[in-house]
């Protein structure tokens, strides 16, 4: 069982080098590191052509022009080789073991198309920051399931094979490419949530899910996201309305999910 591992990269060369590290440590060495640079406009390009030269799993790519997230790490995806593929932000870091644990998943449940996990966070020196307290195991072929609170997060793998029977990642999302990705993957086979630590989210000021400028983008994709997710599962009415007629329906599916009653019974079961 052969391993892809993608990178989508853009100005990252300091957090990468941590990054790599924690990929060149894993116990299962079966992979491949399928970076793409999004045309960075610094030096790190040249240094991951000189890194790529001294490693041979390494297979490295640019987009002949910025082309943003969505994008680059649809690219990813199409030119990996491996039978499982996973994405792994430069900034970030996966713990020894990951690989080696997913791939136990994969063995002994062959009807599994993706795998999650648990999440440390650290700073911007490294130093542990604390977990994300969300991550859970979920119900699986639930039509009315959005991820709305983030229960399926990294370390996320899955199928390569399974993911040409979706649609694929939108390209011309510029955030909640990885939502987009999760929600057609559901809709056609069964997530295993491994109840372990496997990844290591870094919080700093530019990374792009904390920086307070794009949060109106970010907040105009998810909603693009959870649209099209209850379009193409043909849900004409969500929680009594029209989904197509709701302005803000991230918030509103969120707020429904999370009444007083919603949350006794997630804890009852």
């Amino acid at each position: 069982m052969k391993f892809s591992i993608l990178i989508a990269h853009y100005n990252n060369w300091n957090y990468f080098q941590e990054c790599y590290q924690s990929l060149k440590n894993q116990t299962f060495q079966d992979f491949e590191i399928i970076i793409v640079d999004d045309y960075s406009t610094d030096d790190s390009y040249q240094k991951l052509k000189e890194l790529a030269l001294s490693d041979s799993k390494i297979k490295l790519f640019q987009n002949s022009e910025n082309k943003k997230v969505g994008y680059t790490k649809h690219r990813c995806v199409e030119e990996a080789n491996g039978e499982i593929c996973l994405f792994v932000d430069p900034d970030d870091a996966i713990v020894n073991n990951a690989l080696e644990e997913i791939q136990d998943v994969y063995s002994v449940n062959p009807s599994i198309i993706a795998t999650y996990s648990k999440i440390k966070l650290i700073d911007d020196k490294s130093n542990q920051n604390g977990i994300f307290k969300f991550s859970k195991k979920i119900k699986n072929k639930n039509p009315y399931f959005f991820n709305v609170n983030l229960e399926v997060a990294h370390l996320f793998s899955f199928k390569r094979e399974a993911y040409f029977k979706t649609s694929g990642i939108n390209e011309n999302l510029t955030s909640a490419v990885d939502q987009d990705l999760y929600m057609k993957l559901y809709e056609i086979g069964d997530f295993y949530f491994i109840d372990q630590f496997q990844y290591l989210y870094r919080l700093h000021d530019k990374g792009v899910s904390q920086d307070k400028s794009k949060k109106d983008k970010l907040n105009s994709n998810w909603n693009q996201v959870l649209l099209d997710t209850c379009n193409r599962r043909g849900l004409n009415r969500i929680y009594g309305q029209n989904p197509n007629n709701i302005s803000n329906l991230s918030k509103f599916l969120f707020e429904k999910e999370n009444t007083f009653i919603k949350k006794i019974w997630r804890k009852l079961i």
